[in-house]
């Protein structure tokens, strides 16, 4: 293989990390006050794994992994707004992609900075 092929995997390997990493337009990210207005009307879903979601979690969050959501999906209302949050906002936007494409939802939102920035009330 020579240097430029190379360099062609490596930039079509950037592309794809990119891609799969940009936030659809369908997702609003939206800041803690904004999360925390309207959080209590929308199913609130975390999507960290489970062992994460036992250390803490928002108040009134259900959890289902991201790993499981595709089997999952069907738990979760399309007629009613969705708020995913995780760790730091990576996997919410896989999340949303997911419930947009299985479920059709429309009115999703993502907690901004994930769960580490959260100050509000939690469970433990």
């Amino acid at each position: 293989m020579t240097w430029w092929m190379i360099l062609i995997l490596i930039l079509l390997l950037i592309a794809f990390i990119l891609f799969r990493l940009r936030k659809p337009s369908y997702l609003t990210t939206l800041d803690q006050e904004e999360f925390t207005k309207n959080y209590r009307k929308a199913q609130l879903i975390d999507v960290r794994e489970e062992r994460e979601f036992k250390t803490g979690h928002i108040l009134g969050a259900r959890n289902i992994p991201l790993s499981q959501l595709r089997m999952r999906n069907a738990e979760i209302r399309p007629d009613k707004p969705v708020y995913l949050y995780d760790q730091n906002g990576s996997r919410s936007i896989q999340a949303a992609k997911i419930l947009k494409k299985k479920r059709n939802a429309e009115d999703i939102s993502m907690l901004k900075g994930g769960f580490k920035k959260w100050s509000g009330k939690i469970k433990k």
